[in-house]
């Protein structure tokens, strides 16, 4: 039982982390184009694009709707934790 809260908790992080380094290969435009880069991109857009659309850059350039998207992502991680260990402790 523990095993799965345990497997969904590392999926959480190892996203979290997907994340971080996409946003990090941004400020190097050509890691985004590598072969990494593109399947980061596939994986982690999809989630960080609604966030885009309703967060506006700051003064233009900084983009602060990742951060929004990773806090937004851990309360999802509490959430969903807490509901596993609900239903199977």
């Amino acid at each position: 039982m523990l095993d799965i809260i345990t497997i969904v908790d590392y999926l959480f992080q190892i996203y979290f982390y997907m994340i971080i380094v996409y946003v990090l290969m941004s400020w190097l435009p050509n890691l985004r184009e590598s072969f990494i880069g593109e399947l980061l991109g596939k994986l982690v857009e999809p989630y960080l694009s609604p966030f885009r659309r309703f967060i506006p850059p700051i003064a233009g350039m900084l983009d602060i709707s990742p951060i929004i998207a990773l806090i937004v992502l851990q309360f999802a991680e509490r959430g969903v934790l807490a509901i596993l260990m609900y239903l199977l402790v």
